[in-house]
């Protein structure tokens, strides 16, 4: 049998990972993998987190299984945070799942249940994790114009003519917040434009929502999938505590289904229990446990959100550092996109040979495609990085 297997292209992130530690330079600058690090290098557990586990520790009294979708009251909270009052309560089921790429992956199994010929619509570029899952299932997808890389901004306009092609019962995946991997967000006008355009053509959307809180604050970032919610019919938002909450190795996630009424409430909640027991059974409870805690205790909550905005303060900060630095050195505001961008990534614009030139004589690691962790960065570093992309010509 395992003869028969061949080899799979590699996960350029990974890859990526494994390059960067085989390097022995000492000067190496990290900006590919997606984690949130302070400016000592650090990925630090939240306060809020600790606290929450000291608290769990002294009270928790069995490991035992919750629900096949999970602990209801982390489905609660979580919910509650991402959509507000945006939807009915009788309209919305949920179900924990093993991170954000569990909820995507979750989702796109129940897409393919209940409308096998559907496409799925992604924008141009997307998070690798998408394509990677849809091909794995089988599914038919396609591309939508985004992402200017002669700008560094969203080309709407390209984006609403490729969306007009949309059939009924297509699924439009579209990143909530804090655009991965490129840091361009569309604008609430622009939003609603979108919101049009799928309520016109009877299709669905899958939000993705990994960094909430990260781009301009928590209400902010959660204003374009709220409006969406409170427009369609139908929706699904695949949302991820790793980032927001630093639970990134305890695999915490949530997928939310916005049905029609009641009764496709009902289907829809057994059917994602269903599908929770056809891939793990039952979910892992304690990141979502610590979650729960957190969002429903208004101390913890309050710390929780103060040093969010803390972590959201410092990347803007990063943000405008680099961007200063490339305009002095380039005489030019032709990198001004880098404040304007938000979330943990920036995508600069460089070619493939821009990229490896960086990391061969700088030692400067970023994708490929020349996506950056902004979180990557320190006052140590900034200037390093800003003299490689000059250097590199990009």
């Amino acid at each position: 049998m395992l003869e028969n297997l061949s080899e799979l292209p590699a996960d350029k992130i990974i890859a990526l990972m494994a390059e960067l530690r085989a390097d022995p330079r000492d000067n190496k600058v990290d900006l590919g993998v997606g984690v949130y690090k302070d400016a000592s290098g650090n990925t630090p557990v939240m306060r809020a987190v600790k606290a929450a586990e000291k608290q769990l520790w002294e009270v928790e009294t069995t490991k035992t299984y919750t629900a096949l979708a999970g602990d209801p009251a982390f489905g609660r909270a979580l919910s509650g945070l991402v959509l507000g009052d945006a939807v009915e309560e009788d309209r919305l089921a949920f179900a924990a799942q093993p991170g954000g790429t569990g909820a995507i992956h979750q989702a796109l199994e129940l897409i393919k249940m209940a409308t096998p010929e559907a496409t799925i619509w992604l924008s141009a570029p997307t998070w690798p994790n998408h394509p990677s899952i849809i091909r794995h299932l089988g599914m038919t997808m396609t591309e939508y114009r985004y992402f200017d890389n002669g700008t560094r901004a969203v080309d709407f306009a390209g984006m609403m003519d490729d969306l007009a092609k949309v059939k009924a019962g297509d699924v439009v995946l579209l990143h909530g917040a804090c655009h991965n991997p490129t840091g361009a967000n569309l604008t609430l006008p622009q939003w609603d434009e979108v919101a049009t355009l799928i309520e016109d053509k009877g299709a669905v959307v899958l939000i993705d929502l990994a960094y909430q809180g990260f781009g301009d604050g928590l209400e902010e970032d959660a204003a374009a999938t709220r409006l969406l919610a409170s427009r369609l019919p139908e929706m699904l938002i695949a949302a991820s505590c790793s980032k927001n909450f630093g639970l990134y190795r305890e695999r915490t996630g949530l997928l939310m289904a916005i049905a029609p009424g009641p009764q496709r409430k009902a289907l829809t909640q057994q059917t994602l229990a269903h599908l929770n027991r056809q891939n793990f059974s039952f979910p892992p409870d304690h990141g979502a446990r610590l979650v729960q805690m957190i969002l429903d205790d208004p101390a913890l909550r309050a710390d929780w959100a103060a040093e969010l905005e803390e972590v959201r303060g410092n990347m803007l900060g990063l943000r405008a550092k680099l961007a200063d630095a490339l305009r002095t050195r380039t005489g030019s505001d032709r990198f001004g996109f880098i404040a304007e961008h938000r979330g943990m990534f920036s995508r600069i614009g460089a070619t493939p040979e821009q990229v490896a030139y960086m990391r061969e004589k700088h030692a400067i690691y970023m994708v490929g495609d020349s996506r950056m962790n902004i979180a990557g960065l320190n006052d140590a570093n900034i200037d390093i990085l800003a003299e490689a992309i000059v250097d590199a010509g990009v």
